[in-house]
C-alpha cells in the first residue's frame, strides 16, 4: 500500500547518546498540550506544529512551530510558560516545526538560563536540503548556528534513546511498509550525492504507561505505521494507547485511510488526537475505520491537550 502524501538547533553537536532498549520505570503521570497547529481554540494557528509534554514533573518541548512568535503568543493565550523546560525535540527539519527554537531559548534563557538549553535530534537534520529547481538550503546549520550562540548544546541520536525514565525518542525510523508521507521532488545532499529526501531524520517520542504506549509525532514523515512497527520491534512490545501530533495523512486516499486504520487498531489504539498534517476529513474517517468514538477519537487544536488519566479535551472548536 502506497502512502503518497504531501508535504531546525544547537551548542555543541554531542555524539549518539548509546542507549539500548531496556526495562524502564512506567510513566504514571502523562499531559500534552498543544502549542501549534492550524486550527486554534485559543491564540493562534498556523501550519505548524509543538506541544508541551509533562511526564511525572519533568517537561519536554516537541517542536517550536513554524513562526518566530506563535508558540510564544499561545503560551501568553493560554497562561503557560516554558521557563521550566529544560528539554526540546526537534521530530524533523522543517520549518515549521523549527523556527520558534531560537527565538524561544532567547526568551526564556533570560529567565533561567537552562530553559530549552538541550536539544535532541535525528542523524541527518543538518544535510543541506536540495529544492525541484537546484537551490541549495542550509537552513538548519543556520539555526544551529543561532542556538549554538544562545548557549544551547544539541544531542544528535541514530537509534533509540532514553531521555529520562519512561520516555524514549525513536531515532530515524526503518521504513519497512511502503508509506510515503514526504514531498517528492526534493532531495537531500549525502557524502554520497544527492538522493531523494524521505526526511531520514524523522522521528517521534515514546511514553511507557501503565496502559500502553503514548506516543507522539511531530508530522509521521517516516510513517505512523512504520515508526509504530520500530518501536514495537526497538523499544517496547506493549499496545500502543494513545496516538497524538502530526501524522500526513492529510491527502491519503480512501485506501490508505483504510490500511492505516485497520493497523492502528492492530496496534491497539484506543485513543487518537489528530493534529497539523493529519487532515480534519482523515481523523473524521480513522475514527470510523478504527471504530474509535467522538470522545477518543479528535481533531487537535491550539489548546487541546491530552491525559493519561482524562484522555482527550479537545476544547470547543474541534468538538
Amino acid at each position: 500500500m502506497m502512502l503518497r502524501l504531501a508535504v531546525a538547533c544547537a551548542v555543541v553537536v554531542m555524539t549518539v547518546v548509546d542507549a539500548q532498549p531496556a526495562a524502564s520505570t512506567a510513566a504514571k503521570q502523562v499531559d500534552i498540550k498543544i502549542l501549534s497547529t492550524m486550527l486554534a481554540d485559543a491564540g493562534f494557528g498556523e501550519w505548524g506544529f509543538a506541544a508541551l509534554v509533562e511526564v511525572d514533573g519533568q517537561k519536554i518541548l516537541l517542536d517550536t512551530g513554524a513562526n518566530d512568535d506563535t508558540v510564544s503568543r499561545n503560551l501568553k493565550a493560554l497562561g503557560l510558560s516554558l521557563a521550566d523546560v529544560d528539554t526540546v525535540i526537534l521530530s524533523h527539519d522543517h520549518a515549521d516545526h523549527t523556527t520558534g527554537l531560537v527565538p524561544l531559548r532567547h526568551e526564556f534563557a533570560a529567565a533561567r538560563p537552562s530553559a530549552l538549553a538541550t536539544t535532541y535530534v535525528g542523524k541527518g537534520i543538518f544535510l543541506p536540503r536540495v529544492a525541484q529547481n537546484g537551490a541549495v538550503s542550509d537552513r538548519m546549520m543556520v539555526v544551529r548556528k543561532g542556538y549554538e550562540s544562545a548557549g544551547g548544546r544539541v544531542i544528535e541520536i541514530d537509534k533509540p534513546t532514553a531521555v529520562m525514565p519512561g520516555v524514549w525518542l525513536t531515532g530515524p525510523v526503518p521504513r519497512v511498509h511502503p508509506e510515503r508521507n514526504w514531498t517528492p521532488g526534493t532531495r537531500v545532499r549525502t557524502a554520497d550525492g544527492d538522493v531523494e529526501d524521505t526526511v531520514p531524520e524523522d522521528m517521534a517520542l515514546v511514553i511507557e504507561t501503565d496502559r500502553g504506549l503514548v506516543v507522539l509525532f511531530g508530522c509521521g514523515h517516516a510513517g505512523v505505521i512504520n515508526t509504530l512497527t520500530h518501536i514495537r520491534s526497538a523499544i517496547s512490545k506493549a499496545p500502543v494507547h494513545a496516538v497524538i501530533g502530526g501524522l500526513h495523512l492529510f491527502d491519503a486516499t480512501d485506501d490508505q485511510l483504510k490500511w492505516t486504520a485497520t493497523q492502528l487498531q492492530s496496534f491497539g489504539v484506543k485513543e487518537l488526537l489528530g493534529a497539523h498534517c493529519t487532515g480534519l476529513e482523515a481523523v473524521y474517517r480513522i475514527r470510523e475505520l478504527a471504530r474509535l468514538t467522538r470522545q477518543t477519537c479528535m481533531v487537535g487544536a491550539v489548546g487541546a491537550s491530552y491525559s493519561l488519566d482524562k484522555g482527550i479535551n479537545p476544547l470547543r472548536v474541534a468538538k
